[in-house]
């Protein structure tokens, strides 16, 4: 395990993109966002999901020189096209817009269709809270997940985020795909050769496993909460494909061997509309302190509410240097 300096991480895939015919200004906030991700602790949709997005872009998955187009606006709602550009700088400029018309309207919408993989969802909802804003964003996927009570891949894991808000930066986070682990993570598991903490999915007979190797033979991942969770991803897709007008998780399947053409939505809402920060901020630290001075459960040493451990591990990697497997940097800066 090498540990790359923040600085570093950020150049070498600033160098690549620019390589690769991005504009300076795109490579920079893509190549930022996989090292925000990474610093994070979410190697999984930072530097491990670096090579695959290159092999996207050489197969022109990704469009180097393309721009997302506002196709139209209704009050604070906007649709817009990503023009299959670079998915995670479509996502921060979808969400900067959604925080601009929140700040006008009191709630911003971006519905956005015809985008490619924003790669972590939650850095949105980061960059909602860190703008004083409560984020949700979701997005549909290609068909990678059983609908509960079938065998084969038809709907998504379709990842949901949501954030709140506080003055002290410490936001509550919570970025979650409706299978109970993503496939980055899933991926990640079985670079480290370890397994999964919970069942995960089905292996090739059928049987509930921890087994990441399994699980990707099958594509048979378990949602969250059984029928919760396939019922959610089902929603969600729904509204994303209704409001960007742009595609369904079943049509992603049908048109594309792979995952693009992806559609999302991004919501931000201005709490001071309504409230003070000090007022939010007294309702968050209440929750916060309350579950933290709950009985811990056997076998649990600490309590974290959701985002605290992404910020831990931030300013263990930004002053340490972000942990990764040296044949995946070996990889990156070969390309």
């Amino acid at each position: 395990m090498l540990r790359i300096k923040y600085d570093e991480m950020v150049k070498t895939f600033e160098d690549i993109l620019l390589k690769k015919g991005f504009k300076p200004e795109t490579a920079r906030k893509s190549a930022e966002n996989f090292a925000n991700n990474s610093v994070d602790g979410i190697y999984s949709h930072g530097v491990n999901r670096f090579p695959r997005v290159v092999s996207y872009i050489d197969k022109g998955y990704i469009k180097v020189d393309a721009e997302p187009t506002v196709e139209g606006r209704m009050g604070g709602f906007e649709r817009w096209n990503g023009n299959l550009a670079m998915g995670n700088t479509n996502a921060v400029s979808a969400m900067d817009r959604a925080i601009e018309l929140a700040k006008e309207c009191g709630i911003g919408i971006v519905a956005l269709g015809n985008t490619n993989h924003w790669m972590r969802g939650g850095t949105f909802g980061w960059q909602a809270a860190d703008a004083g804003m409560i984020g949700l964003c979701w997005t549909n996927t290609m068909p990678n997940m059983p609908a509960w009570g079938t065998k084969d891949r038809n709907i998504g894991n379709n990842p949901f985020v949501m954030a709140i808000p506080r003055s002290n930066m410490e936001h509550v986070v919570v970025d979650c795909a409706m299978a109970q682990f993503s496939y980055g993570k899933i991926e990640e598991t079985k670079f480290k050769g370890q397994q999964l903490p919970v069942v995960g999915g089905y292996d090739t007979e059928g049987k509930a496993t921890t087994d990441p190797v399994e699980i990707e033979k099958t594509w048979r991942v378990l949602p969250i909460g059984f029928w919760k969770g396939s019922g959610l991803s089902i929603a969600f897709d729904l509204i994303a494909a209704v409001l960007s007008g742009a595609n369904s998780t079943t049509a992603i399947g049908k048109k594309y061997e792979d995952e693009f053409g992806l559609s999302q939505i991004f919501i931000a809402i201005d709490p001071t509309h309504m409230s003070s920060v000090n007022i939010t901020d007294a309702i968050i630290d209440e929750v916060i302190e309350d579950i933290r001075q709950s009985e811990k459960a056997e076998g649990c040493n600490q309590i974290y509410y959701p985002g605290e451990m992404e910020i831990n591990t931030r300013r263990d990697n930004l002053e340490n240097g972000i942990p990764v497997l040296e044949d995946i940097w070996n990889t990156i800066t070969a390309l």
